[in-house]
């Protein structure tokens, strides 16, 4: 039997302290300590920005890596964030609490089963992924939109969203729309900055790392609120740039 290298754990390893990163927030959510909660899922995203990263630097990608990584990204995107916020005010709403949370954690599975059913498809995903786009909402930003909510109390210091479950419910249906629908949203992945401008993108990295050493739930809700509202601004330049893929083809 052939041995496995180091080279080929290490990125499983990554993508295993996602999900158990994911598990933990529910933890924490069960005995109320939001705060933690919202962090452990924040954690659970850094740790699924490197793992892709990590396997492709050591040249160990797979099939058993892109399963466990879709698993991972269910729970720790999926599940978990549906219980935290199910637990901090959806409960209110009784039976209708719960299915909102279903609803949630329903999306994003369907949205890692359908990436999952394109991993083998080249044309499914065009135009967009050629262009540098993604279809919906990925999956940690949805998440992260769905807690967004929460980070706005913790913000505050006070209590300003908990009180309306309503509301909340509706927000969370809304992000569950968006994480299965087919808008074209931006890739991080993609995005090219020209050398004129690095100095100053790189000034407001360093503001914006500053600003969550700072005033940490703030500033991760202002980044919820900014993706939010890139979203059309995102979708017209998608348009202009397909059509004008269009035109050059002509």
């Amino acid at each position: 039997m052939r041995a496995i290298s180091i080279r080929t754990i290490l990125p499983n390893v990554v993508t295993l302290c996602a999900f158990m990163a994911g598990v933990t927030s529910i933890r924490f959510a069960l005995a109320g300590k939001w705060e933690l909660a919202v962090a452990a899922i924040a954690l659970a995203g850094v740790f699924d920005g490197l793992d892709g990263t990590v396997a492709r630097l050591l040249k160990s990608t797979s099939k058993f890596g892109a399963e466990l990584d879709s698993l991972s990204d269910v729970v720790a995107f999926g599940v978990a964030p549906a219980v935290i916020l199910y637990l901090w005010t959806l409960q209110d709403l009784d039976r209708l609490g719960w299915a909102v949370a279903l609803i949630y954690a329903t999306a994003m599975a369907l949205r890692l089963a359908r990436f999952n059913a394109r991993l083998d498809d080249t044309e499914t995903e065009e135009p967009r992924k050629r262009l540098g786009y993604l279809t919906g909402v990925p999956a940690p930003m949805g998440a992260g939109l769905l807690l967004m909510p929460i980070m706005l109390d913790l913000a505050a210091g006070e209590t300003v969203v908990r009180d309306h479950s309503l509301f909340v419910a509706v927000f969370a249906v809304a992000a569950a729309l968006l994480i299965v629908s087919t808008v074209p949203t931006l890739s991080i992945k993609a995005l090219r900055v020209r050398r004129t401008y690095f100095v100053p993108v790189m000034l407001v990295i360093g503001v914006v790392i500053a600003g969550l050493f700072v005033r940490t739930w703030a500033v991760m809700f202002g980044i919820g609120i900014f993706y939010i509202v890139s979203l059309p601004v995102t979708y017209i330049g998608y348009r202009r740039r397909l059509l004008a893929r269009g035109e050059r083809r002509k």
